[in-house]
């Protein structure tokens, strides 16, 4: 879903836009498509707020202006494409729309859509994301997009994240409990929590989504320390996103999969041989697919 306004400028910086549930990155374009510069800031993920979006998009251009040595253009100047968290909720979508703050165009999809820009390109393919959370996407050859997962978190987004920093803690009250045995992973997320029943009601009740995500690492570290209550959650988070990928190849076809994100990439090599042997290096990140859409859109917007 692409948004624009109008006219142009003679003069367009374009920029896109990654947003996700902890990190927005910014990617300076010039009109010519020569890579200036990039910059990063915090979430922009919608769920999380327009207001919080729009700020750290912001930041994130300063840092890509920045980054080429140039001052942050004029707004009305540059094009922007992004690829937001939550962008294809109705509500939220038009909530950020409606508080643009003068952008000369705007190019709006949600971050599986410009992933699967910047993986595919134009061609059917597959995209797997698992960070904070977890989605599978398929682009068809009409161009049509099915997703699968995706749900959030905390009711699902399993594979993901925060899904993974969920099952641990589970596991670190079980052990608080006496029903699990202690071990390598339940030591590192005390050191996070508290190892008393009250620290973990005390951790639990001001924790959300990315606080429980910044726990994936304990369970990774825990797995290469030959904790096997970690390693059984890795490879349950890897059947999750594995079950996605089954779901979203059409009948009788097979097409190419990228694997995307902190968690996902990592947890590639757990999945089956056959599924393995459908994952393709990616074209571009989402970066690059927001860059794609902001260009496809300017394009048909001069027709």
């Amino acid at each position: 879903m692409a948004k624009s306004t109008s006219p142009q400028p003679d003069r367009t910086w374009l920029i896109g836009i990654d947003g996700g549930g902890t990190t927005t990155r910014a990617r300076l374009q010039s009109a010519e498509g020569r890579i200036l510069g990039e910059g990063a800031a915090g979430p922009s993920g919608l769920s999380q707020g327009v207001e919080q979006a729009w700020r750290h998009i912001d930041r994130a251009i300063a840092q890509a202006f920045a980054a080429a040595g140039l001052p942050v253009a004029p707004r009305s100047e540059c094009a922007l494409g992004l690829g937001l968290a939550g962008a294809g909720q109705a509500a939220l979508r038009r909530a950020f729309v409606a508080a643009d703050p003068g952008f000369g165009h705007l190019a709006l999809e949600t971050d599986v859509g410009a992933l699967l820009l910047g993986a595919h390109g134009d061609r059917p393919g597959v995209v797997i994301a698992a960070g904070t959370g977890s989605i599978g996407a398929r682009r068809d050859g009409d161009g049509a997009v099915r997703l699968a997962g995706g749900w959030g978190f905390p009711m699902a987004d399993e594979g993901g994240g925060a899904w993974l920093g969920a099952q641990a803690v589970r596991h670190a009250q079980a052990v608080i409990d006496g029903r699990a045995s202690s071990g390598i992973l339940a030591s590192l997320i005390f050191r996070q929590t508290g190892s008393t029943r009250a620290d973990m009601q005390d951790w639990c009740g001001r924790t959300g989504q990315i606080g429980y995500a910044a726990l994936a690492r304990q369970v990774f570290d825990a797995a290469a320390d030959g904790d096997p209550v970690a390693g059984a959650m890795l490879q349950s988070a890897a059947d999750e996103l594995a079950r996605l990928e089954r779901a979203l190849q059409p009948a009788g076809a097979s097409l190419p999969v990228v694997v995307a994100g902190s968690v996902g990439t990592r947890l590639r090599d757990r999945w089956p041989e056959d599924l393995r042997a459908r994952c393709v290096d990616h074209l571009g990140d989402a970066v690059d697919g927001a860059l794609r859409l902001v260009r496809n859109a300017l394009s048909d917007s001069r027709r």
